[in-house]
This record gives C-alpha cells, structure tokens and sequence, in this order.
C-alpha cells in the first residue's frame, strides 16, 4: 500500500501505519476534544484535546486488538501472518495463505469481533463498575461504544469485512467450494457498498446535507474491494477447475536431441514460427533441457551437419508440470517464479508441450460468459 511504512513488530508480526492514518488521527483528536471541551468547561486549558489524542490512540488501539485476534489465530492454524496494517478505514491483518477448512476460515474471521466484544464487555463493566464520572467516565465509554462498533460494523455480511469472510466460510462449508464462498460474499459486500453511497449521496442530491459524507467513503471502499475480490475468486474457481492439458501450447518447441544442428535449423528454425528456445527430449520423449537458437552461433555452420543438438543441451532452468496438475497451481508456480511458461510431462514423463502464460489468459478469456472456446 503506497504511503505505508513499518514502525516494529508484534508477536514477530510485522507493523505498518498508512499516512491515512494520520488523518483520522487528526480528525478524532480535534472532535473528540472539541466535544469534551464543550461537554466539560471546567477542564484545564489544552486537556480535551490531549483527551482527544488518547482517545484517538485508543480507537487505533482497538483496531489494532481486533486485528490481532485474526492474526493469533491464524497463527495458531500454522498460517504465518505477513503484515497488519493501519489506514483509513480501520486495520488489516495480511496472511499467507487461506486456512484449510471452511471451520478454520469462520474461527479466523470471528476472532476479530468477538476480542472486540470482550473489550467492549470489559470497559462497560468498568465504567459501571467503579462509580467513575466526568471526563475519565466519557474516556471509558467511548472505548466501550468504539469496540461495539468494531464489532457491529465489521460483522455486515460481505467481504471485505468480517462478516463477508464469515458468509465465505459458510457458503464453502455447504458447496465445498471456497471460491464460490469469496464470490458470493463479494456480491453481497457489493450490494452493501451501494447502500452506503447511497445513503450518503441521497441525503446530498436531495437536501444539501454533508452529514453522511463518510457512508459515500466507505461504501466505495467496499464496493471496490468487495468486487476484486469476487473478481479475483472467479478466476481462481476456473484456474481450479482448468488442468496443464487443457493449455498446453500447440505445435510447442520440442525437438529430438539426436538430430542434428542442421537439421534443426532447417525444419524448426528458418521459416517457423518465432521460438527463440525449444524443448530438447530423449528418443522417450523425456525432457533433457532445452537449446536456444543463439546457441547455433557457437558451433561453426560447416559442422552442424555433423553435431547433434544434444551436443548443446542446457539443463531445463523451471521444474515440469504434471498432465493433471490444476492451472491454478501452475499460476501460482509462474508467479513465485517470475516464469512465462513451464514444460509439461504426463504421467510417463513424456513431454507434452509448453504451458505459457499467455496461452491460460486465453482461455480465461475463451470460457468467459457469453465467450465461445
């Protein structure tokens, strides 16, 4: 996230504050304190907005608590946890990896509100409890009314809140799909997010009112990250469901390493398509390595009729890919790689051909809604 930069660890997590933060920092300091001011006249000179600044801190405490609650226990899952984030509009705690079952994924996702509750519960039974008034009672009431709202708000039914990963995790249990869970609870986080503009815009249009203001803010807020992340599922549900055959390249580079130079320069080089690297196999069809065709420069031309192409192997620089592996998996190996395309074997080890990145958006593309393959 731009603008965002670490100031330490927690729990061996890493800690990150967004600049945005610093405008809600401001924000509350000087409502919060204004408010006190006006609530308690009797205060020194300077101290509601000192008020003000701790209950900002405190807000930020909070969120920090809430994500800290998912973070613990995905780490309790053995899921690491990248990051937690402040911003804007509240925290983000960044994991690895999804958890494994649908029941982790709903422990993950409740942890957040449920340390909200317990905090809301706890300055509530201090607040009435100890018999405290003035300003230190309005303190530990605001903390009570900001851990009830962290919890409220973040249990609407739609990503990217809690309660959208909560309907994910549900939906999954009943399909025992996890992307349709993530695609479900993005549209409904979409729907949320209309509303929330809505309710800002309508009040605007119609009667000049600037009060709901923040709803416009954050239904965009949900509405643009609701709809990447049903966007982003989608496409992982076709990956999931696409295998390495279905997009291994046609007429991919592969040539016999016992031919000789000339003759792959004749019938796979002059004239044919533009492959700068091909595919060396073995009379099995097992993958050697590959040879490239500024390899050819290394051998004079007057002996290439008689030096096979085995002669100027190099070993294959990306681990094959199996016949039956899903797409997904081979993305995901392109990614951490930082690879165009990857060999595929089947089940014999008998190379198949390519699989290239450009070859699976296209068939994202070909098995779109209202596409033909």
């Amino acid at each position: 996230m731009n603008g965002t930069f670490r100031i330490g660890n927690l729990f061996g997590i890493p800690f990150y504050i967004n600049s945005s933060w610093f405008v809600i920092l401001g924000l509350v300091t000087l409502s919060y304190g204004s408010g006190l001011a006006a609530r308690f006249p009797g205060l020194p000179v300077g101290v509601p907005w000192l008020l003000g600044l701790i209950a900002a801190l405190s807000l930020f405490a909070s969120v920090l608590a809430h994500e800290l609650g998912h973070s613990l226990v995905a780490i309790k899952q053995g899921i690491s946890v990248k990051s937690i984030t402040l911003f804007l509009f509240g925290g983000l705690a960044t994991l690895e990896k999804e958890s494994k079952t649908p029941g982790e994924a709903f422990w993950v996702a409740i942890a957040g509100p449920l340390v909200s509750l317990v905090l809301c519960g706890l300055f509530a039974t201090i607040l009435l409890g100890t018999g405290i008034s003035g300003a230190p009672a309005a303190m530990v009431q605001l903390l009570a009314s900001i851990n009830f709202f962290l919890a409220a708000f973040n249990l609407i039914p739609g990503l990217p809140l809690d309660g959208g990963n909560i309907l994910k995790a549900i939906v999954w249990k009943i399909t025992g799909n996890p992307y349709k869970g993530v695609v479900f609870a993005g549209r409904v986080g979409q729907i949320f997010g209309w509303i929330a503009i809505a309710s800002g815009l309508i009040p605007l249009i119609f009667f000049g009112r600037f009060n709901n203001i923040w709803n416009i803010l954050i239904g965009s807020f949900l509405l643009q990250n609701a709809g990447f992340a049903a966007q982003s599922a989608s496409v992982q549900d076709k990956l999931a469901n696409l295998t390495v055959a279905d997009a291994v390249t046609p007429n991919s580079p592969i040539v016999s390493a016992e031919i000789s130079l000339r003759e792959f320069a004749n019938e796979y080089v002059i004239g044919q398509k533009n492959w700068r690297k091909f595919l060396v196999t073995d009379a099995e069809r097992k993958l050697l390595g590959t040879i490239s065709v500024d390899d050819l420069k290394l051998v004079a031309t007057s002996t290439w009729p008689q030096t096979q192409v085995k002669e100027l192997v190099q070993p294959a620089d990306a681990i094959a890919v199996n016949s039956n592996q899903s797409l997904l998996e081979v993305v995901t190996l392109l990614q951490q790689k930082n690879l165009n395309d990857v060999p595929a074997i089947d089940d014999n080890g008998a190379v198949l051909g390519l699989v290239e990145e450009v070859r699976i958006k296209s068939l994202l593309v070909s098995s779109a809604p209202g596409t033909t393959a």
